[in-house]
């Protein structure tokens, strides 16, 4: 893992095309802005981790993605 010391204000590039920039500093709390190619996927750690576990889940049991018989015996 890289660490990185940055004040309000400085940034850090990615790949040529993502910028991480501090925006605020506010007691134990830091604001970051984002600029990056539409392309690119951004998601929160805890989000992340509840796809991956679906996607993990999913790979584990392939028959939970089947759809349900109704109660007549009929896939929807």
């Amino acid at each position: 893992m890289l660490y990185l010391t940055r004040r309000a204000g400085e940034a850090v590039i990615i790949n040529n095309a993502i910028e991480v920039r501090v925006v605020e500093l506010k007691g134990r709390t830091v604001k970051l802005g984002f600029s990056f190619p539409p392309e690119a996927s951004v998601l929160r750690e805890e989000v992340f981790l509840q796809i991956k576990q679906a996607n993990e889940q999913a790979a584990a049991d392939p028959m939970a993605l089947q759809p349900k018989p109704d109660d007549e015996g009929h896939a929807p």
